[in-house]
């Protein structure tokens, strides 16, 4: 990956960032973008090789989310592996926009095949792909896994830093009328307490996950759920029935305010399923989802 013929940096790691002192970073180093200029991206990369899952912090994953602990890696759990690696690169001071109080905008998973536990993997990060927003800037994290010179799992994460952009102003539209929504397969009750163990097991400390001022201060009534967490919480209603070969689109909607009960709901297609999370009175989605 080269920008404008710019050879790319690659940051080699011997092991993964410890994500409290990123987030200290990213809360007091770096500072928004003040100019006219278009804000850029830092031709950059980060990898690690031969990281080895730690049983212990697979099983307090597990935990956190409701999923199924055993050889295979659940479906979203290389996430929480890529997640340190991707906080290296965006809390850097020439990244156009500051990391807390970022957004998860959406989520896209391509897996290969179920990942066993023992197995060694080389994790490589880059930011790519940034643009306006009538509600910010949004960025594209791409995270990929190898096992040898095997692909065996692919994300984009899409992150939303919320500021004016020059499409910012523009008419809003409609609000959707509320609609009853159809009974749930089941629901789902979160706290602050589950969201906690799952900062903890994620190493996603973000204040708008963990504090109600911290929130506040980025304009949320409450501490909310992290995407993340309801995109992995979700899979359990359909765990057993995810082929080895998968693709996972996620996109998140209002966020989960805790404490909060959401309606879940997991409808079989001819190809998999669709999947999402509801506010179980007003209908409107937290988080839809297809896996293929």
């Amino acid at each position: 990956m080269a920008q404008g013929g710019e050879k790319t940096q690659v940051i080699t790691l011997s092991e993964p960032p410890k994500n409290s002192s990123l987030f200290a970073k990213a809360a007091l180093g770096a500072v928004p973008l003040l100019s006219a200029r278009k804000p850029t991206l830092p031709n950059r990369a980060v990898q690690l090789e031969g990281l080895r899952v730690d049983p212990d912090h697979l099983a307090a994953y597990c935990r956190a989310t409701g999923l199924r602990f055993g050889d295979a890696l659940p479906l979203t759990y290389p996430f929480v592996l890529t997640f340190p690696l991707a906080m290296r690169l965006v809390v850097a001071r020439d990244f156009p926009f500051v990391a807390v109080g970022a957004v998860h905008a959406q989520n896209l998973i391509e897996r290969t095949r179920d990942i066993s536990v023992s197995e060694p993997l080389d994790i490589h990060a880059h930011v790519e792909n940034l643009r306006e927003h009538p509600k910010g800037l949004l960025v594209d994290v791409i995270n990929d896994i190898r096992v040898g010179r095997e692909l065996v799992w692919h994300q984009v994460t899409t992150f939303l830093h919320q500021q004016r952009t020059s499409l910012s102003g523009g008419p809003k539209p409609e609000p959707k009328p509320e609609e009853v929504p159809p009974p749930p397969l089941r629901t789902l009750r979160v706290d602050q307490k589950m969201i906690t163990r799952y900062a903890a097991a994620s190493g996603d400390h973000n204040p708008i996950h963990t504090s109600a001022l911290g929130a506040k201060a980025f304009g949320f009534p409450k501490s909310i759920a992290h995407g993340m967490w309801s995109a992995a919480a979700v899979l359990g209603a359909i765990e057993g029935r995810i082929p080895g070969q998968t693709k996972y689109a996620v996109k998140f909607g209002k966020p989960i305010l805790l404490p909060s009960t959401v309606n879940v709901y997991a409808d079989q297609t001819k190809d998999g399923w669709d999947l999402a999370l509801r506010h179980p009175k007003k209908g409107y989605p937290h988080l839809t989802a297809t896996l293929r």
